[in-house]
């Protein structure tokens, strides 16, 4: 049985492009051209370096390593990386996602929310002044 992969992301209408770029064309640009059309933050964070750690996650996953299961939540995701599968730790289990074109320029972490969502239940007996009264069955 063929694991199941979650799609956040809303189906798009013909092909996909980042910043005016194809994923074949970001794909046969060189390092420090794609680090060049990222925001900011991320320029900053790769012109810094990563810890060799996150070179060895980076390093597998280009060189075509599928399945890759990690708890670097703060790996940029760069066009090679595009139609891999990935499990990224979200503090309490590995959540899996294949990258599509749209991750590109995100980061791991943000495909693998920490906190999930809270339904509250109702009211029990005596949790408020008027079911103080009210008969038990």
């Amino acid at each position: 049985m063929a694991k199941k992969t979650s799609s956040r992301l809303p189906k798009r209408k013909g092909e996909y492009t980042y910043r005016g770029k194809t994923v074949a064309e970001l794909q046969a640009l060189d390092a420090d051209e794609f680090i060049g059309m990222l925001p900011a933050r991320e320029r900053r964070t790769l012109k810094r370096g990563y810890t060799e750690g996150r070179k060895d996650v980076v390093q597998q996953l280009k060189d075509g390593k599928d399945n890759l299961r990690t708890h670097y939540r703060d790996i940029i995701i760069f066009p090679e990386m595009v139609g891999k599968n990935v499990e990224v730790y979200n503090g309490k289990s590995f959540v899996a996602f294949e990258i599509q074109p749209e991750m590109i320029g995100h980061r791991f972490g943000e495909f693998a929310p920490t906190r999930s969502r809270v339904s509250h239940g109702s009211a029990g007996v005596g949790a408020t002044r008027s079911s103080k009264f009210v008969p038990l069955k």
